[in-house]
């Protein structure tokens, strides 16, 4: 996700000698400074030094020592600082950093690497309009970026648009299975289940229609689609996603729960 970010930035018009990371493998790092001409380090101090906006994308697990490590540093200079770890709330990096930090928590997902993400942030109270902008502007330059009121909310977020491109890769998946099982070629299966996709989730954006809307368009009475659709529901699809959702968001609660422990 930070390699997301840093080319999405890159792209959009940040400077490369505006940006500097701290990257502890020195393989990942050798490709940072070879692809993006950027500053890489091995210690986070060494990155974090002098910069206004801190970016932490690091596992949940690792959080608190990376934020022990910065602690001097985020008092010293009150940087903005920026998670995309899920699960992690804004308190808990405050304790971590040492207190009164200006934090943005965000959740961005996998197609930020093609400029398609969807990210939402939420503010602590320290965070200033200009921070707020500075951080819209750097999830903004890998997708959709918005803002949510409440934190509580994030992780539903993390359910819905951090994992979400899982759920849709694997009904890609079962489309391309399905359509093989009916005799269709794979490599035709293929690209007919991933161009269907992206043309379906294209509609959705360009069209101001609600999707039940778009669908009910495509579904016509005792048809083909008419069919599909009615196996789906005797199967229990919004039960299922339902399920699938509620599992996710509860997982985000339980990984922060444990980082108090």
């Amino acid at each position: 996700m930070a390699r997301s970010l840093i080319g999405g930035l890159i792209r959009t018009g940040t400077l490369p000698n505006a940006l500097a990371v701290a990257e502890p493998d020195h393989d990942l790092r050798a490709a940072l400074a070879r692809d993006f001409a950027i500053a890489t380090h091995a210690v986070n101090a060494d990155a974090a030094h002098d910069a206004d906006a801190l970016v932490l994308a690091v596992k949940p697990q690792v959080m608190k020592r990376v934020c022990t490590e910065l602690r001097k540093i985020a008092q010293a200079r009150e940087p903005l600082v920026i998670s995309i770890a899920a699960g992690v709330r804004i308190g808990q990096l405050d304790d971590w950093l040492g207190g009164n930090v200006a934090i943005v928590r965000c959740m961005p997902n996998t197609p930020a690497l093609i400029g398609n993400g969807a990210t939402a942030l939420c503010a602590s109270p320290r965070v200033s309009a200009a921070q707020r902008a500075l951080a819209h502007d750097m999830l903004g330059a890998t997708g959709v970026a918005l803002w949510l009121d409440d934190e509580r909310h994030m992780d539903t977020v993390t359910a819905i648009s951090g994992s979400g491109p899982a759920y849709f890769f694997l009904l890609a998946e079962a489309i391309e299975e399905a359509a093989c099982a009916q005799g269709l070629p794979r490599d035709a299966a293929r690209a007919l289940a991933a161009q269907t996709c992206h043309g379906a989730g294209a509609m959705l954006r360009a069209d101001d229609a609600e999707p039940a809307d778009l669908r009910r368009r495509v579904t016509s009475p005792g048809g083909t689609t008419q069919a599909a659709l009615d196996s789906f529901d005797r199967d229990g699809f919004n039960a299922m996603v339902m399920r699938a959702v509620a599992a996710a968001t509860r997982r985000g609660a339980e990984l922060s729960k444990q980082l108090d422990d």
